[in-house]
């Protein structure tokens, strides 16, 4: 069985990968172990936005009378949440199945391995296996959970976002540490959903990779909303001997022990590079990353990576842009390289947070002398007319050229805006030219305007 490109995993990087190389006219197979669509489709972006959205249902029920709507007592099905996720989820991963149909690519189920000489090895559920010979071979194993030391999963009391996803009933608290974006999804579904959530952060600030003033603006929204936050603080261990957990939280004031139902290690993931042929095909890895070139290329001729397993932002979209690159370079094109200092980031709980290009203190420390602007969005009609005055926009130019440098928003629906910043920026819009684009009125949008006006000094509504 021999192919032009055989890719191990299907996920976004992988999936997207098969279908590029297919329609480039390719003879592709895809070796995925578990189910089309990777953990993303099936156990991460996908599913998780699908509880989320439930939660934000019950929000507004519970918030309706704010609206002049008169409803009985909400009350949540947990289990009816749940089964919705799943079956968004299973739904999308039919989808994949038919895209593959389509495009005419091998889907072949089991583990694969890469092997020397072109080859992949295949082992199936029932313990059989086959080998496979490609011409190209793509290495898109994705991510898992990052285990800490101190927090070792048992997948009962401290769980991993995958049983966090499933949980035959709701708990009654919850400790969640980690506070990047899955960390912090998860407070906002089950501080919703009325779990007791604690997070707990060893950095100084939440969503610690955002800008300062979107982290503090987060830790506002989820105070006012009930939810506790430890910041600079570490779990040193979890007791789960008796009916619940006893966490040991060591902060600035000394230890704290927390009592909860369940805790959630969120603390990031980390690549899945094991047992996959690198040893035996000597591709080259550093910090837990495969080494690869601004094409996917690995150090052995043949053999390429994307996705999670290689450095860059562990995203589903950005392992979808390097998957179309590689195969069109494969492919004998001639693809422009991944610019990732334009990646937007998305954080899915309430308030959204979206954010692209340099942060203001990575920005100063590049050397940029800059103009900054914000706008709250409790200056926006369509915010107050919404309902959702929490946030606001913040644009970061450089002063000397006008360059687009950065953009960092938190609010209602801000994941929907923030293509727009990134459109921009790869067409090098200065800041003249984005105060001058006239935005529609009212929409949450037009505060980019208008915190640009702010950054020259031309702000209306503020």
């Amino acid at each position: 069985m021999n192919y032009d490109v055989i890719i191990i995993g299907s996920g976004p990087g992988g999936y997207v990968a098969a279908i590029r190389a297919s329609q480039l006219g390719l003879k592709t197979a895809i070796v995925e172990r578990e189910s089309l669509g990777g953990i993303c489709l099936n156990w991460g972006c996908i599913p998780t936005k699908a509880l989320l959205k439930s939660a934000q249902v019950f929000e507004y029920i519970n918030h309706a009378a704010e609206y002049g709507i008169k409803t009985a007592p909400a009350e949540a099905d947990f289990a009816a949440v749940i089964k919705r996720s799943r079956g968004v989820a299973e739904g999308m991963s039919k989808g994949v199945q038919f895209l593959m149909k389509k495009n005419k690519i091998d889907v072949i189920m089991g583990t694969g391995k890469a092997k020397p000489g072109n080859k992949v090895e295949v082992k199936s559920a029932d313990g059989s296996q086959k080998e496979l010979t490609a011409k190209n071979i793509i290495l898109a194993t994705g991510g898992r959970s990052k285990e800490l030391p101190s927090l070792k999963q048992d997948g009962k009391k401290v769980i991993g976002y995958r049983q966090a996803m499933v949980l035959p009933e709701q708990p009654k608290s919850m400790v969640i540490v980690g506070s990047g974006a899955i960390g912090v999804e998860f407070a906002y579904f089950y501080a919703t959903m009325g779990t007791k959530v604690t997070v707990v952060e060893f950095m100084e600030n939440i969503v610690p990779v955002e800008d300062e003033d979107i982290s503090k603006q987060l830790l506002r929204s989820f105070k006012k909303a009930g939810i506790e936050v430890m910041t600079s603080s570490s779990v040193e261990s979890v007791d789960t001997t008796g009916t619940g957990c006893k966490v040991q939280v060591k902060t600035a004031a000394g230890m704290q022990t927390i009592e909860c139902d369940i805790v959630l290690s969120a603390a990031g993931v980390v690549a899945n590079i094991e047992n996959i042929g690198l040893e035996e095909t000597g591709i080259k890895t550093e910090k837990g990353k495969v080494v690869v070139d601004g094409f996917y290329n690995t150090n052995v001729k043949g053999y390429y990576a994307i996705g999670d397993i290689v450095g860059g932002q562990a995203l589903a979209h950005v392992a979808s842009a390097e998957g179309i690159i590689c195969v069109e370079k494969i492919a004998g094109h001639n693809p422009e390289p991944l610019d990732y200092n334009n990646i937007p980031g998305c954080t899915y709980c309430t308030p959204e947070i979206a954010s692209v290009g340099y942060t203001e203190k990575a920005a100063k420390a590049a050397g940029y002398e800059l103009k900054i602007g914000k706008f709250p969005f409790s200056a926006s009609g369509k915010a107050s007319a919404a309902g959702a005055k929490d946030g606001f926009i913040k644009m970061i130019y450089d002063a000397k050229y006008g360059e687009l440098l950065g953009a960092h928003m938190i609010g209602a629906n801000v994941t929907e805006m923030i293509a727009e910043i990134v459109v921009a920026r790869k067409l090098e819009t200065t800041g003249h030219e984005m105060l001058k684009a006239v935005h529609p009125h009212p929409t949450m949008s037009e505060a980019i305007m208008e915190a640009t006006a702010d950054a020259y000094g031309e702000v209306i509504h503020l």
